[in-house]
């Protein structure tokens, strides 16, 4: 089992930029690793995903704007977040999969683009 915490959400202008980071409470190198976000009165949507081969999967919205990189020996993963943009606003939350495949997630953090 996994715990999960993730940090680094704010409010940010359009065009701007934020990283959020997902530490776990032990070692990530087993898992796959992902972010997702969830905006008032839609779905949770998957935005990125690391595989334990560190390759990267993103979502077609999100692509080329966002970079989701894992340094396994912090146990940690993040989320570059540049460009953004008032869509971008929503709860983003990191996911840690194992073979199993059983899902563990963090609370979330709030991400806010306003002007």
């Amino acid at each position: 089992q996994v715990q999960l915490v993730e940090s680094g959400g704010g409010l940010v202008q359009p065009g701007g930029s934020l990283r959020l980071s997902c530490v776990a409470s032990g070692s990530i190198s087993a898992y796959a690793m992902s972010w997702f976000r969830q905006a008032p009165g839609k779905q949770r949507e998957l935005v990125a995903m690391s595989t334990i081969f560190s390759s990267t999967n993103y979502a077609g919205s999100v692509k080329g704007r966002f970079t989701i990189s894992r340094d396994n020996a912090k146990n940690t993963v993040y989320l570059q977040m540049n460009m953004l943009k008032a869509e971008d606003t929503a709860v983003y939350y990191c996911k840690a999969t194992n073979r199993n495949p059983r899902d563990y997630w963090g609370q979330g953090t709030q991400v806010t683009v306003s002007s």
